[in-house]
């Protein structure tokens, strides 16, 4: 697959964050946001990230299930952008990465109420302690309101740099999840 190549050729070069990812979505009014999230999987199934599902991401996401990715890796001078419909990842996935995570990133899934506003620093920092004592000993639950997103690719570009601006840029599309995959290469 060659987002893995691209990846695992990332993984090396960049300095921070190989796996962040642009991520776009559309509100109840068809304006766009554009956010940053961190890609956790990456396979034939699609581009894997998680989040609250109660976030400004999560509702989007829900309320028009489909979406975009840009990966941008400056130090490559590459970029892929990847197009398509989102589903859930199952419970099974989202309780395993969700154990995977740091104590204190869990503790902290706990006490984000994502997106919504927050009254003051300490107001969090307060939630923060309140779910630690509540966690102390033992494992820590996924929240139900915790769970991660698929993007299921119906398109992806990968565009590569080259001198004078006579870039290289290969299209993979499908019409369908079903259907085979086409290539095209695309003029710059």
């Amino acid at each position: 697959m060659l987002f893995a190549a691209w990846l695992e050729e990332a993984s090396r070069s960049e300095p921070r964050d190989p796996t962040a990812m642009t991520l776009a979505t559309v509100d109840a009014d068809g304006l766009p946001n554009a956010r940053m999230v961190l890609l956790k999987g990456a396979d034939a199934k699609g581009f894997v990230f998680y989040t609250n599902k109660t976030s400004r991401k999560g509702r989007e996401l829900d309320a028009h299930p489909k979406a975009a990715l840009v990966f941008h890796w400056k130090s490559l001078n590459k970029q892929v952008r990847v197009r398509g419909l989102v589903e859930h990842v199952t419970d099974a996935e989202a309780d395993a990465y969700f154990a995977s995570r740091a104590k204190q990133a869990q503790i902290g899934a706990w006490a984000s109420k994502q997106s919504q506003p927050l009254e003051s620093r300490l107001a969090f920092e307060k939630a923060i302690a309140l779910y630690a004592a509540k966690y102390a000993l033992g494992e820590v639950p996924r929240p139900p309101y915790w769970s991660g997103y698929r993007i299921v690719p119906l398109t992806i570009e990968f565009w590569q740099d080259r001198p004078f601006r006579l870039h290289d840029r290969i299209e993979f599309r499908r019409e369908s999840v079903s259907a085979p995959w086409s290539k095209t290469r695309m003029y710059p």
